[in-house]
Protein backbone atom coordinates (compact mmCIF):
# COMPACT_ATOMS: atom_id res chain seq x y z
CA UNK A 1 0.00 0.00 0.00
CA UNK A 2 2.84 2.34 0.80
CA UNK A 3 4.26 1.98 -2.69
CA UNK A 4 0.99 3.27 -4.14
CA UNK A 5 1.78 6.75 -2.78
CA UNK A 6 5.52 6.89 -3.38
CA UNK A 7 5.17 8.96 -6.58
CA UNK A 8 3.35 11.78 -4.76
CA UNK A 9 6.50 13.36 -3.36
CA UNK A 10 8.62 16.33 -4.30
CA UNK A 11 12.40 16.55 -4.61
CA UNK A 12 12.76 16.72 -0.83
CA UNK A 13 10.73 13.56 -0.34
CA UNK A 14 7.68 15.46 1.00
CA UNK A 15 4.11 14.65 0.01
CA UNK A 16 2.18 17.56 -1.49
CA UNK A 17 -1.51 18.43 -1.70
CA UNK A 18 -3.09 17.52 -5.05
CA UNK A 19 -5.26 20.68 -5.04
CA UNK A 20 -3.20 23.55 -3.62
CA UNK A 21 0.18 21.90 -4.43
CA UNK A 22 1.63 22.86 -1.03
CA UNK A 23 4.16 20.45 0.55
CA UNK A 24 3.80 18.94 4.01
CA UNK A 25 6.28 21.43 5.45
CA UNK A 26 3.85 24.23 4.59
CA UNK A 27 0.37 22.72 4.72
CA UNK A 28 0.87 20.19 7.52
CA UNK A 29 0.07 16.50 7.60
CA UNK A 30 -1.66 15.16 4.45
CA UNK A 31 -4.78 12.98 4.15
CA UNK A 32 -4.35 9.97 1.88
CA UNK A 33 -7.02 9.38 -0.76
CA UNK A 34 -7.47 6.69 -3.41
CA UNK A 35 -5.73 7.05 -6.77
CA UNK A 36 -2.45 8.34 -5.32
CA UNK A 37 -4.01 11.56 -4.06
CA UNK A 38 -3.20 13.64 -1.02
CA UNK A 39 -5.24 16.48 0.46
CA UNK A 40 -4.21 18.94 3.15
CA UNK A 41 -6.62 19.66 5.99
CA UNK A 42 -7.54 23.09 4.55
CA UNK A 43 -8.54 21.65 1.17
CA UNK A 44 -10.42 18.84 2.89
CA UNK A 45 -12.47 21.34 4.92
CA UNK A 46 -13.20 23.41 1.81
CA UNK A 47 -14.28 20.31 -0.10
CA UNK A 48 -16.65 19.30 2.72
CA UNK A 49 -18.20 22.78 2.80
CA UNK A 50 -18.66 22.74 -0.96
CA UNK A 51 -20.43 19.39 -0.83
CA UNK A 52 -22.87 20.61 1.83
CA UNK A 53 -23.59 23.89 0.01
CA UNK A 54 -24.13 22.26 -3.41
CA UNK A 55 -25.83 18.96 -2.53
CA UNK A 56 -27.20 19.58 0.97
CA UNK A 57 -25.31 16.58 2.24
CA UNK A 58 -21.72 15.95 3.24
CA UNK A 59 -20.54 12.45 2.29
CA UNK A 60 -17.33 12.95 4.29
CA UNK A 61 -17.86 12.44 8.01
CA UNK A 62 -16.22 15.17 10.07
CA UNK A 63 -12.81 14.20 11.37
CA UNK A 64 -12.65 10.97 9.33
CA UNK A 65 -10.50 10.08 6.38
CA UNK A 66 -12.69 9.51 3.26
CA UNK A 67 -12.35 6.05 1.83
CA UNK A 68 -13.71 4.26 -1.23
CA UNK A 69 -17.30 4.18 0.05
CA UNK A 70 -17.39 7.91 0.76
CA UNK A 71 -15.84 8.67 -2.61
CA UNK A 72 -18.36 6.42 -4.35
CA UNK A 73 -21.24 8.17 -2.55
CA UNK A 74 -19.86 11.53 -3.59
CA UNK A 75 -19.64 10.33 -7.19
CA UNK A 76 -23.29 9.30 -7.23
CA UNK A 77 -24.36 12.64 -5.77
CA UNK A 78 -22.25 14.50 -8.32
CA UNK A 79 -23.60 12.54 -11.33
CA UNK A 80 -27.24 12.80 -10.21
CA UNK A 81 -26.88 16.56 -9.85
CA UNK A 82 -25.47 16.83 -13.38
CA UNK A 83 -28.24 14.69 -14.86
CA UNK A 84 -30.90 16.71 -13.05
CA UNK A 85 -29.66 19.87 -14.71
CA UNK A 86 -29.32 18.06 -18.07
CA UNK A 87 -25.78 19.21 -18.55
CA UNK A 88 -22.32 17.69 -18.62
CA UNK A 89 -19.22 19.25 -17.26
CA UNK A 90 -15.75 18.10 -18.09
CA UNK A 91 -13.01 19.81 -16.14
CA UNK A 92 -9.27 19.27 -16.31
CA UNK A 93 -7.55 20.29 -13.12
CA UNK A 94 -3.87 19.43 -12.77
CA UNK A 95 -2.51 17.23 -11.41
CA UNK A 96 -5.68 15.12 -11.15
CA UNK A 97 -9.01 14.95 -12.97
CA UNK A 98 -12.26 14.07 -11.30
CA UNK A 99 -15.02 11.72 -12.11
CA UNK A 100 -16.08 8.42 -10.68
CA UNK A 101 -16.94 5.68 -13.14
CA UNK A 102 -18.22 2.20 -12.52
CA UNK A 103 -16.26 -0.81 -13.68
CA UNK A 104 -18.86 -1.65 -16.38
CA UNK A 105 -18.64 1.84 -17.84
CA UNK A 106 -14.87 1.66 -17.73
CA UNK A 107 -14.77 -1.54 -19.75
CA UNK A 108 -17.09 -0.01 -22.35
CA UNK A 109 -14.83 2.99 -22.69
CA UNK A 110 -11.82 0.71 -23.16
CA UNK A 111 -13.54 -1.03 -26.06
CA UNK A 112 -14.58 2.18 -27.75
CA UNK A 113 -11.24 3.97 -27.43
CA UNK A 114 -8.79 2.23 -29.74
CA UNK A 115 -6.15 5.00 -29.77
CA UNK A 116 -5.04 4.90 -26.18
CA UNK A 117 -1.65 6.22 -25.25
CA UNK A 118 0.69 4.55 -22.78
CA UNK A 119 -0.20 7.18 -20.19
CA UNK A 120 -3.92 6.51 -20.60
CA UNK A 121 -3.43 2.77 -20.21
CA UNK A 122 -1.31 3.29 -17.12
CA UNK A 123 -3.98 5.56 -15.61
CA UNK A 124 -6.74 3.01 -16.22
CA UNK A 125 -4.59 0.20 -14.91
CA UNK A 126 -3.94 2.06 -11.70
CA UNK A 127 -7.57 3.09 -11.27
CA UNK A 128 -8.96 -0.47 -11.29
CA UNK A 129 -9.90 -1.71 -7.89
CA UNK A 130 -10.92 1.73 -6.62
CA UNK A 131 -12.89 4.78 -7.71
CA UNK A 132 -11.30 7.25 -10.12
CA UNK A 133 -11.28 10.70 -8.43
CA UNK A 134 -11.37 13.62 -10.89
CA UNK A 135 -13.81 16.08 -9.50
CA UNK A 136 -14.41 19.69 -9.80
CA UNK A 137 -14.18 23.02 -11.45
CA UNK A 138 -11.61 25.08 -9.59
CA UNK A 139 -13.74 28.18 -10.25
CA UNK A 140 -16.41 26.69 -7.97
CA UNK A 141 -13.95 25.66 -5.26
CA UNK A 142 -14.16 27.86 -2.13
CA UNK A 143 -11.45 30.24 -0.97
CA UNK A 144 -8.54 30.44 -1.44
CA UNK A 145 -8.30 28.42 -4.65
CA UNK A 146 -11.58 28.82 -6.44
CA UNK A 147 -12.90 32.28 -5.65
CA UNK A 148 -14.89 33.56 -8.61
CA UNK A 149 -12.55 35.78 -10.58
CA UNK A 150 -13.90 39.16 -11.67
CA UNK A 151 -14.39 39.59 -15.38
CA UNK A 152 -12.16 42.29 -16.79
CA UNK A 153 -13.18 43.95 -20.04
CA UNK A 154 -10.64 45.56 -22.30
CA UNK A 155 -10.84 46.52 -25.95
CA UNK A 156 -8.02 47.38 -28.27
CA UNK A 157 -9.53 50.69 -29.39
CA UNK A 158 -9.29 53.98 -27.53
CA UNK A 159 -12.84 55.25 -27.04
CA UNK A 160 -13.00 58.52 -25.10
CA UNK A 161 -15.79 58.73 -22.54
CA UNK A 162 -16.35 62.38 -23.44
CA UNK A 163 -16.31 63.60 -27.01
CA UNK A 164 -14.76 66.98 -27.68
CA UNK A 165 -18.14 68.66 -28.21
CA UNK A 166 -19.62 67.12 -25.05
CA UNK A 167 -17.01 68.44 -22.62
CA UNK A 168 -18.58 71.27 -20.57
CA UNK A 169 -16.75 74.60 -20.75
CA UNK A 170 -14.93 75.86 -17.63
CA UNK A 171 -17.66 78.40 -16.80
CA UNK A 172 -20.29 75.65 -17.03
CA UNK A 173 -18.26 73.39 -14.71
CA UNK A 174 -17.84 76.22 -12.19
CA UNK A 175 -21.55 77.09 -12.33
CA UNK A 176 -22.39 73.48 -11.45
CA UNK A 177 -19.89 73.49 -8.59
CA UNK A 178 -21.43 76.75 -7.30
CA UNK A 179 -24.73 74.92 -6.76
CA UNK A 180 -23.15 72.58 -4.23
CA UNK A 181 -20.07 74.31 -2.81
CA UNK A 182 -20.10 77.73 -1.18
CA UNK A 183 -17.16 80.09 -1.70
CA UNK A 184 -13.74 78.75 -2.77
CA UNK A 185 -13.93 80.80 -5.99
CA UNK A 186 -10.27 80.48 -6.93
CA UNK A 187 -10.21 76.75 -6.26
CA UNK A 188 -13.30 76.16 -8.41
CA UNK A 189 -11.84 78.21 -11.27
CA UNK A 190 -8.56 76.26 -11.20
CA UNK A 191 -10.33 72.90 -11.07
CA UNK A 192 -12.70 73.82 -13.90
CA UNK A 193 -9.86 74.82 -16.24
CA UNK A 194 -7.68 71.83 -15.30
CA UNK A 195 -10.47 69.30 -15.86
CA UNK A 196 -11.54 70.95 -19.13
CA UNK A 197 -8.00 70.83 -20.51
CA UNK A 198 -7.45 67.27 -19.31
CA UNK A 199 -10.50 65.80 -21.04
CA UNK A 200 -9.77 67.77 -24.21
CA UNK A 201 -6.41 66.01 -24.12
CA UNK A 202 -8.09 62.62 -23.63
CA UNK A 203 -10.69 63.21 -26.36
CA UNK A 204 -8.18 64.26 -29.03
CA UNK A 205 -5.35 61.99 -27.85
CA UNK A 206 -2.96 64.24 -29.74
CA UNK A 207 -3.03 67.70 -31.19
CA UNK A 208 -0.83 68.41 -34.22
CA UNK A 209 1.73 65.94 -32.82
CA UNK A 210 2.12 68.11 -29.73
CA UNK A 211 1.62 65.97 -26.65
CA UNK A 212 -0.26 67.75 -23.89
CA UNK A 213 0.86 66.93 -20.36
CA UNK A 214 -1.56 65.91 -17.62
CA UNK A 215 -3.12 68.51 -15.31
CA UNK A 216 -2.77 66.65 -12.01
CA UNK A 217 -3.81 68.79 -9.04
CA UNK A 218 -2.72 69.30 -5.44
CA UNK A 219 -5.42 70.75 -3.16
CA UNK A 220 -4.38 72.25 0.16
CA UNK A 221 -6.95 73.28 2.72
CA UNK A 222 -8.02 72.84 6.34
CA UNK A 223 -10.38 70.05 7.31
CA UNK A 224 -14.03 70.59 6.47
CA UNK A 225 -13.47 73.21 3.75
CA UNK A 226 -14.92 71.09 0.91
CA UNK A 227 -11.99 69.28 -0.76
CA UNK A 228 -13.66 65.89 -1.10
CA UNK A 229 -17.03 67.41 -1.85
CA UNK A 230 -15.61 69.38 -4.78
CA UNK A 231 -14.14 66.24 -6.35
CA UNK A 232 -17.35 64.22 -5.90
CA UNK A 233 -19.42 66.96 -7.48
CA UNK A 234 -16.96 67.20 -10.35
CA UNK A 235 -17.09 63.46 -11.11
CA UNK A 236 -20.89 63.47 -10.91
CA UNK A 237 -21.05 66.37 -13.37
CA UNK A 238 -18.75 64.69 -15.91
CA UNK A 239 -20.18 61.18 -15.38
CA UNK A 240 -16.77 59.53 -15.25
CA UNK A 241 -15.50 56.83 -12.85
CA UNK A 242 -14.22 58.20 -9.56
CA UNK A 243 -12.16 56.50 -6.87
CA UNK A 244 -11.58 58.18 -3.51
CA UNK A 245 -8.76 56.64 -1.52
CA UNK A 246 -6.71 57.46 1.53
CA UNK A 247 -2.93 57.82 1.48
CA UNK A 248 -2.58 56.83 5.15
CA UNK A 249 -2.92 53.11 4.35
CA UNK A 250 -0.31 53.08 1.58
CA UNK A 251 3.10 51.54 2.23
CA UNK A 252 6.08 50.49 0.17
CA UNK A 253 5.60 47.16 -1.60
CA UNK A 254 6.34 44.19 0.64
CA UNK A 255 5.24 45.82 3.90
CA UNK A 256 1.98 45.58 5.80
CA UNK A 257 -0.61 47.88 4.25
CA UNK A 258 -2.02 48.59 0.81
CA UNK A 259 0.24 48.56 -2.22
CA UNK A 260 0.52 51.76 -4.22
CA UNK A 261 -1.28 50.10 -7.15
CA UNK A 262 -4.38 49.64 -4.96
CA UNK A 263 -5.47 53.22 -5.74
CA UNK A 264 -5.86 52.22 -9.40
CA UNK A 265 -7.53 48.96 -8.36
CA UNK A 266 -10.28 50.97 -6.63
CA UNK A 267 -10.83 53.00 -9.80
CA UNK A 268 -11.10 49.78 -11.81
CA UNK A 269 -13.78 48.54 -9.40
CA UNK A 270 -15.64 51.87 -9.72
CA UNK A 271 -15.62 51.38 -13.51
CA UNK A 272 -17.17 47.88 -13.18
CA UNK A 273 -13.85 46.31 -14.15
CA UNK A 274 -13.95 48.05 -17.54
CA UNK A 275 -10.31 48.92 -18.21
CA UNK A 276 -11.15 51.44 -20.95
CA UNK A 277 -13.39 53.45 -18.61
CA UNK A 278 -10.95 53.20 -15.72
CA UNK A 279 -8.14 54.58 -17.88
CA UNK A 280 -10.13 57.83 -18.27
CA UNK A 281 -11.36 58.23 -14.69
CA UNK A 282 -10.44 60.43 -11.75
CA UNK A 283 -8.54 59.32 -8.64
CA UNK A 284 -8.72 61.49 -5.53
CA UNK A 285 -6.02 60.67 -2.99
CA UNK A 286 -6.95 62.26 0.32
CA UNK A 287 -4.63 62.84 3.29
CA UNK A 288 -1.68 63.15 0.92
CA UNK A 289 0.21 65.11 3.57
CA UNK A 290 0.50 61.91 5.64
CA UNK A 291 3.13 60.50 3.24
CA UNK A 292 5.50 63.43 3.78
CA UNK A 293 9.07 62.57 4.73
CA UNK A 294 9.40 61.89 8.42
CA UNK A 295 12.07 64.02 10.06
CA UNK A 296 14.89 62.44 12.08
CA UNK A 297 14.02 58.85 11.17
CA UNK A 298 16.74 56.25 11.64
CA UNK A 299 14.68 53.40 10.17
CA UNK A 300 13.32 52.96 6.66
CA UNK A 301 10.46 55.36 5.91
CA UNK A 302 8.12 52.79 4.29
CA UNK A 303 4.96 54.91 4.59
CA UNK A 304 6.49 58.28 3.77
CA UNK A 305 9.16 59.05 1.21
CA UNK A 306 9.08 55.47 -0.12
CA UNK A 307 5.41 55.87 -1.05
CA UNK A 308 6.11 59.16 -2.82
CA UNK A 309 8.87 57.48 -4.83
CA UNK A 310 6.56 54.62 -5.77
CA UNK A 311 3.80 56.95 -6.92
CA UNK A 312 5.96 58.88 -9.38
CA UNK A 313 5.34 56.66 -12.41
CA UNK A 314 1.69 56.33 -11.36
CA UNK A 315 1.13 60.09 -11.56
CA UNK A 316 3.12 60.63 -14.73
CA UNK A 317 1.56 57.80 -16.72
CA UNK A 318 2.73 54.22 -17.10
CA UNK A 319 1.58 50.64 -17.61
CA UNK A 320 0.69 49.40 -14.13
CA UNK A 321 -0.02 45.81 -13.09
CA UNK A 322 -3.14 46.22 -10.97
CA UNK A 323 -4.64 43.54 -8.68
CA UNK A 324 -8.31 42.92 -9.49
CA UNK A 325 -10.57 42.91 -6.43
CA UNK A 326 -7.75 43.15 -3.88
CA UNK A 327 -5.52 45.76 -2.27
CA UNK A 328 -2.21 43.95 -2.82
CA UNK A 329 -0.62 41.57 -5.30
CA UNK A 330 -0.20 37.89 -4.55
CA UNK A 331 -0.23 34.60 -6.38
CA UNK A 332 -3.95 34.04 -5.81
CA UNK A 333 -5.12 37.44 -7.13
CA UNK A 334 -5.42 38.10 -10.88
CA UNK A 335 -3.87 41.26 -12.28
CA UNK A 336 -4.62 43.43 -15.28
CA UNK A 337 -2.55 46.09 -17.00
CA UNK A 338 -3.91 49.63 -16.72
CA UNK A 339 -2.34 52.64 -18.42
CA UNK A 340 -2.49 55.69 -16.12
CA UNK A 341 -1.60 58.16 -18.87
CA UNK A 342 -5.17 59.50 -19.11
CA UNK A 343 -6.16 59.16 -15.45
CA UNK A 344 -6.53 62.50 -13.68
CA UNK A 345 -4.98 62.47 -10.20
CA UNK A 346 -6.19 64.97 -7.62
CA UNK A 347 -4.34 64.94 -4.30
CA UNK A 348 -5.65 66.72 -1.23
CA UNK A 349 -4.54 67.27 2.32
CA UNK A 350 -4.81 69.59 5.29
CA UNK A 351 -1.01 69.96 5.66
CA UNK A 352 -1.07 70.95 9.35
CA UNK A 353 1.89 73.18 10.19
CA UNK A 354 2.26 74.48 6.63
CA UNK A 355 1.05 77.92 7.77
CA UNK A 356 4.08 78.25 10.05
CA UNK A 357 6.41 77.35 7.16
CA UNK A 358 4.78 79.98 4.94
CA UNK A 359 4.89 82.55 7.73
CA UNK A 360 8.59 81.87 8.33
CA UNK A 361 9.33 82.44 4.65
CA UNK A 362 7.33 85.68 4.56
CA UNK A 363 9.03 87.01 7.71
CA UNK A 364 12.57 86.59 6.37
CA UNK A 365 12.62 90.28 5.46
CA UNK A 366 11.91 91.37 9.04
CA UNK A 367 14.28 94.12 10.23
CA UNK A 368 16.91 93.41 12.87
CA UNK A 369 17.76 95.50 15.92
CA UNK A 370 15.46 97.97 17.68
CA UNK A 371 13.02 98.02 14.74
CA UNK A 372 12.39 94.28 14.83
CA UNK A 373 8.73 93.32 15.12
CA UNK A 374 8.13 91.07 18.12
CA UNK A 375 4.92 89.60 16.66
CA UNK A 376 4.48 88.44 13.12
CA UNK A 377 2.34 90.70 10.99
CA UNK A 378 0.83 87.53 9.47
CA UNK A 379 -0.32 86.10 12.82
CA UNK A 380 -3.76 84.38 12.57
CA UNK A 381 -4.15 85.23 8.90
CA UNK A 382 -7.00 82.98 7.72
CA UNK A 383 -5.81 83.26 4.11
CA UNK A 384 -2.25 82.22 4.86
CA UNK A 385 -2.51 79.04 2.76
CA UNK A 386 -3.35 81.14 -0.30
CA UNK A 387 0.30 82.32 -0.26
CA UNK A 388 1.71 78.78 -0.54
CA UNK A 389 4.56 78.09 -2.94
CA UNK A 390 6.31 74.92 -4.07
CA UNK A 391 9.28 75.49 -1.79
CA UNK A 392 6.94 75.51 1.23
CA UNK A 393 5.53 72.12 0.24
CA UNK A 394 9.04 70.74 -0.22
CA UNK A 395 10.04 71.98 3.21
CA UNK A 396 6.95 70.28 4.64
CA UNK A 397 8.33 66.93 3.49
CA UNK A 398 7.16 66.30 -0.08
CA UNK A 399 9.98 65.34 -2.43
CA UNK A 400 10.59 67.59 -5.49
CA UNK A 401 9.87 64.79 -7.99
CA UNK A 402 6.44 64.23 -6.44
CA UNK A 403 5.46 67.91 -6.36
CA UNK A 404 6.69 68.33 -9.93
CA UNK A 405 4.10 65.82 -11.14
CA UNK A 406 1.29 67.91 -9.59
CA UNK A 407 1.55 71.13 -11.62
CA UNK A 408 -1.78 72.63 -10.47
CA UNK A 409 -1.26 73.64 -6.83
CA UNK A 410 -3.95 75.69 -5.09
CA UNK A 411 -5.31 76.25 -1.62
CA UNK A 412 -8.84 76.43 -0.26
CA UNK A 413 -9.94 79.07 2.21
CA UNK A 414 -10.83 78.35 5.81
CA UNK A 415 -14.54 78.93 6.39
CA UNK A 416 -15.41 82.15 8.25
CA UNK A 417 -18.74 83.01 9.90
CA UNK A 418 -20.37 84.38 6.75
CA UNK A 419 -19.37 81.33 4.72
CA UNK A 420 -20.65 79.03 7.44
CA UNK A 421 -24.07 80.71 7.30
CA UNK A 422 -24.11 80.33 3.53
CA UNK A 423 -23.16 76.64 3.81
CA UNK A 424 -26.14 76.16 6.11
CA UNK A 425 -28.76 77.43 3.67
CA UNK A 426 -27.49 77.95 0.09
CA UNK A 427 -26.30 74.61 -1.42
CA UNK A 428 -28.80 72.32 -3.13
CA UNK A 429 -28.56 69.77 -0.33
CA UNK A 430 -27.90 72.23 2.50
CA UNK A 431 -28.30 70.93 6.04
CA UNK A 432 -31.27 73.21 6.75
CA UNK A 433 -33.03 72.02 3.60
CA UNK A 434 -32.58 68.43 4.70
CA UNK A 435 -34.25 69.06 8.07
CA UNK A 436 -36.99 71.13 6.46
CA UNK A 437 -37.69 68.20 4.15
CA UNK A 438 -37.84 65.76 7.06
CA UNK A 439 -40.36 67.89 8.98
CA UNK A 440 -42.34 68.64 5.84
CA UNK A 441 -43.06 64.92 5.60
CA UNK A 442 -44.80 65.31 8.98
CA UNK A 443 -46.73 68.34 7.71
CA UNK A 444 -44.67 70.81 9.79
CA UNK A 445 -42.82 73.87 8.47
CA UNK A 446 -39.34 74.49 9.89
CA UNK A 447 -37.83 77.98 9.95
CA UNK A 448 -34.54 79.42 11.24
CA UNK A 449 -33.99 82.98 12.37
CA UNK A 450 -30.89 84.74 11.05
CA UNK A 451 -29.68 85.16 14.64
CA UNK A 452 -29.87 81.40 15.14
CA UNK A 453 -27.81 80.76 12.02
CA UNK A 454 -25.13 83.16 13.25
CA UNK A 455 -24.95 81.41 16.62
CA UNK A 456 -24.60 78.02 14.95
CA UNK A 457 -21.79 79.37 12.74
CA UNK A 458 -19.94 80.78 15.77
CA UNK A 459 -20.13 77.45 17.60
CA UNK A 460 -18.87 75.63 14.49
CA UNK A 461 -15.84 77.92 14.18
CA UNK A 462 -14.96 77.24 17.82
CA UNK A 463 -14.86 73.50 17.11
CA UNK A 464 -12.30 74.13 14.32
CA UNK A 465 -13.48 71.19 12.19
CA UNK A 466 -14.92 73.20 9.32
CA UNK A 467 -18.34 72.52 7.81
CA UNK A 468 -18.48 69.10 9.47
CA UNK A 469 -19.16 70.81 12.79
CA UNK A 470 -22.40 72.35 11.47
CA UNK A 471 -24.19 69.03 11.22
CA UNK A 472 -23.12 67.95 14.70
CA UNK A 473 -24.35 71.22 16.25
CA UNK A 474 -27.73 71.21 14.48
CA UNK A 475 -28.30 67.54 15.29
CA UNK A 476 -27.80 68.26 18.99
CA UNK A 477 -30.48 70.98 18.96
CA UNK A 478 -32.92 69.16 16.69
CA UNK A 479 -33.11 65.86 18.57
CA UNK A 480 -35.73 67.08 21.07
CA UNK A 481 -37.75 68.79 18.36
CA UNK A 482 -37.74 65.72 16.11
CA UNK A 483 -38.79 63.61 19.07
CA UNK A 484 -41.66 65.79 20.29
CA UNK A 485 -43.27 66.93 17.02
CA UNK A 486 -44.79 63.57 15.99
CA UNK A 487 -46.65 63.50 19.33
CA UNK A 488 -48.78 66.56 18.53
CA UNK A 489 -50.57 66.67 15.18
CA UNK A 490 -51.65 70.29 15.82
CA UNK A 491 -48.15 71.75 15.39
CA UNK A 492 -47.84 73.69 12.13
CA UNK A 493 -44.69 75.83 12.31
CA UNK A 494 -41.51 75.49 14.37
CA UNK A 495 -39.04 78.40 14.42
CA UNK A 496 -35.48 77.98 15.75
CA UNK A 497 -34.45 81.16 17.57
CA UNK A 498 -31.08 82.53 18.59
CA UNK A 499 -31.98 82.21 22.28
CA UNK A 500 -32.67 78.51 21.81
CA UNK A 501 -29.19 77.99 20.32
CA UNK A 502 -27.65 80.01 23.18
CA UNK A 503 -29.52 77.87 25.71
CA UNK A 504 -31.67 80.73 27.02
CA UNK A 505 -35.04 79.67 25.69
CA UNK A 506 -36.85 77.25 23.44
CA UNK A 507 -38.07 77.11 19.84
CA UNK A 508 -41.17 79.05 18.88
CA UNK A 509 -44.08 76.74 18.06
CA UNK A 510 -47.22 77.77 16.14
CA UNK A 511 -50.32 75.60 15.82
CA UNK A 512 -52.18 74.89 12.62
CA UNK A 513 -54.78 77.48 11.64
CA UNK A 514 -57.06 75.22 9.65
Amino acid sequence: MAGQFDDRTNDDGEHFCSVCMRPESTAGKMIRLPMNMYLCSDCMDNLSKMMESQFGKNPFASGQRPGAEQMEEFGKMFRSEMNANDREKEVNVPPVKTEIVDSDEEETEEKEDTTETDDTKEEKKTSKGGPRFSIFNMGEFPFPFGAQQPKVKKTGEHKPLLKLGDIPAPHEIKAKLDEYVVGQEQAKRVMSVAVYNHYKRVATNTMDEIEIEKSNMLMIGPTGCGKTYLVRTLARLLDVPLAITDATTLTEAGYIGDDIESVVSKLLAAADNDVDKAEQGIIFIDEIDKIAKKANMNSRDVSGEAVQQGMLKLLEGAEIEVPVGASSKNAMVPTVTVNTRNILFICGGAFPGLEEIIEERLNKTTNMGFTTEVKSKFNKDRKMLQKVEVEDIRKFGMIPEFVGRLPMVFALEALDEDMMVRVLKEPKNAILKQYQKLLDLDGVKLEFEEDALREIAKKAIEKDTGARALRAIIDAFMIDIMYEIPKDKEIGIVTITGDYIRGKGGPRVELRRD
